[in-house]
């Protein structure tokens, strides 16, 4: 809100909406708190289209921000600086139509290299770029998984129980907040004690009840979790409270014995295609039920 205002636009809240006018936008200086993904692609789109110059500082540098201005670029926007500390945006008065091909989802990639690190086996994860995910890598390898790295796969060798590792989510190139749930579900049968501690979000730990329920010995203090390795989880019935959350549980669920029912999976839906299929290809037994409260 605070980016669309320094531009010109007339934001406000009303009744839970955000409501936004504007008779045209103009160039400004921007400094983002937080360097948050969100914030800078929202600020850059409206720069676009802009009148005159808009800069960013401290804007987030995830590999989203620069493939959003590569293809921003391809349409005829003027944006120079993309995964730095400075983002310049000159205003164009129109953008036409490019082909793009978008890269490739590191968040399902890391995803998948969890659950085979968590889970064991030998799993290949294709259209894939190592760049992007170099923090995951270092920390499955530092857990005792075996990665090997070709031009776009990962292949993920787990023999054995995974060990324990300490985690602390931060912007890119640091471990990356939305893979933390998923860890966090590695470790509840790792060996030891591990400790992840959240600087992204705040109340990032709503599914840490439903890994109790099946079982996990997690302790939350604020902004940390202490998860300490158990031998073995039981399933249960749970709830994803949000995306990454909801495929944590998959993985739980896949890890424990008997018989897990995870509800609220249109959450999953919004940042995995056909989750349940991909993992019934690599061996598991999943599967949807349909059911209204979840449509």
């Amino acid at each position: 809100m605070k980016g669309f205002q320094s531009l010109g636009a007339d934001v406000s809240v009303e009744h839970g909406l955000m409501i936004a006018k504007s008779n045209g936008l103009k160039g400004a200086n921007f400094y983002i708190n937080r360097a948050s993904v969100g914030t800078t692609v929202n600020v850059m789109l409206a720069a676009a289209l802009a009148e005159g110059t808009t800069v960013l500082d401290n804007p987030a540098k995830e590999p989203e921000i620069v493939d959003t201005a590569i293809l921003l670029n391809s349409m005829g926007a003027k944006i120079r600086g993309a995964g730095t500390d400075t983002i310049r945006i000159e205003g164009v008065e129109s953008l036409h139509g490019c082909e793009h091909s978008v890269i490739p989802d590191r968040i399902e990639a890391g995803t998948f290299m969890i659950a085979a690190a968590a889970i064991g086996g030998d799993v290949l994860v294709k259209n894939v770029l190592s760049e992007h995910l170099r923090m995951p890598i270092s920390k499955l390898r530092e857990a005792g998984a075996e990665i090997t790295e070709d031009d776009n796969d990962i292949r993920v060798v787990t023999k054995s129980r995974c060990r324990s590792v300490d985690i602390e989510t931060a912007v890119f190139p640091g471990f990356a907040t939305d893979l933390q749930a998923p860890f966090a579900a590695l470790l509840t049968q790792a060996e030891g004690t591990g400790i992840i501690r959240e600087t992204i979000f705040d109340n990032r730990f709503r599914y840490v009840d439903e890994l109790r329920r099946m079982g996990a010995d997690i302790k939350v203090e604020r902004d940390t979790a202490i998860i300490r390795g158990v031998e073995r989880l039981s399933g249960a019935p749970v709830e994803a409270a949000d995306i990454r959350a909801g495929v944590a549980l998959v993985i739980a669920g896949l890890m424990s014995e008997g018989i897990t029912e995870v509800s609220g999976v249109y959450h999953i839906d919004r940042g995995y295609e056909h989750l349940e299929k991909k993992f019934s290809q690599l061996g598991a037994s999943i599967e949807r039920v349909n059911d209204e409260t979840d449509a």
